[in-house]
């Protein structure tokens, strides 16, 4: 069971090392239908106000990291544009209602990346009705699991390019006019792009570039005072895991071969992110903070 976060608190009995009983959704998935259902924050998160007047749009803000993102940023006094696939409103709602409650505005843009117009709606819908941006969370990704190299087709190499890195150029292309002096990019990266699984290699493969297109980024727009900056996470509990994110068979051990002997939660990443996108972090540029629960990386 989840303690408060403020409490001093050992890591690896935070939460429960879980072991997820053999699932399978249709791609996407729904947070909604899985056993046991994430923590996004809406009991474990606690803000301090760090992102008060703050406007932030958030891909894949329905459930996992992006909608534990978009949680942490509204208890943190931001208000908040979720986007998201039409199938995932039930996630989605459900997240809306979590910053409502939390007194933030929100705006819910349901859409599909895989549609290059898609990015440049979702930008200025964002815009018109947050009335301005300034956090861009490039999160939303495509994940599925292959036997190898011979099994990756070309249909799923070009969808997984383009949700997972076009999507991120175009998004953050509509996004610069609007972003002043003092805003934050924050990407979503991957131990992937470190430590490449031989079943992920298209997805692997993105998470790399993310982190070269984050680092490249942000030398760019240091002089204008737009930070650039990614997260990598760790075995997470997202619906992307029984969604062919992962083998079935392997569910029921996902995550405990980390150093802290448990898959993370959404919520556990929530703070990464609201560091990089506060004034905090007014230093920091393209830089990739690691939450893996105890992976080496370089």
């Amino acid at each position: 069971m989840a303690t408060d976060q403020l409490e001093f608190t050992n890591p690896v009995e935070r939460f429960a090392s879980i072991s997820p009983p053999e699932q399978r959704q249709p791609e996407p998935g729904l947070e909604a239908k899985m056993d046991p259902v994430p923590d996004i924050g809406e009991h474990t998160y606690r803000g301090t106000g760090r992102l008060r007047g703050r406007k932030a749009l958030i891909t894949g803000g329905d459930s996992g990291i992006g909608a534990a993102t978009a949680v942490a940023f509204a208890r943190e006094g931001a208000d908040v544009a979720i986007a998201y696939l039409p199938v995932e409103e039930t996630d989605a709602a459900n997240v809306a209602r979590i910053i409502a409650e939390s007194g933030q505005r929100v705006v819910q843009i349901p859409g599909d990346l895989m549609d290059p117009e898609y990015p440049s709606r979702v930008v200025e819908e964002a815009v018109r009705e947050l009335g301005g941006l300034d956090i861009l969370v490039n999160n939303a990704a495509k994940q599925v699991a292959i036997e190898g190299l011979a099994d990756l087709s070309d249909d799923q190499l070009e969808e997984t390019f383009t949700a997972n890195i076009l999507s991120m150029f175009r998004l953050t292309r509509a996004a610069l006019p609007h972003l002043q002096p003092g805003s934050s990019i924050i990407n979503t990266t991957s131990i992937q792009a470190y430590q490449p699984s031989p079943t992920l290699l298209d997805y692997a493969a993105t998470k790399a570039a993310i982190n070269n297109f984050s680092k490249g980024l942000a030398e760019e727009l240091a002089p204008k005072g737009i930070r650039v900056n990614a997260v990598a996470p760790g075995p997470i509990w997202t619906a992307i895991q029984p969604s062919d994110g992962q083998p079935i068979e392997k569910l029921p051990d996902f995550g405990k071969d980390v150093g802290l002997g448990r898959a993370g939660q959404p919520t556990e990443l929530a703070p990464a992110y609201v560091f990089l996108a506060s004034s905090e972090s007014s230093y920091v540029l393209g830089a990739t903070i690691h939450v893996n629960g105890g992976q080496p990386t370089p």
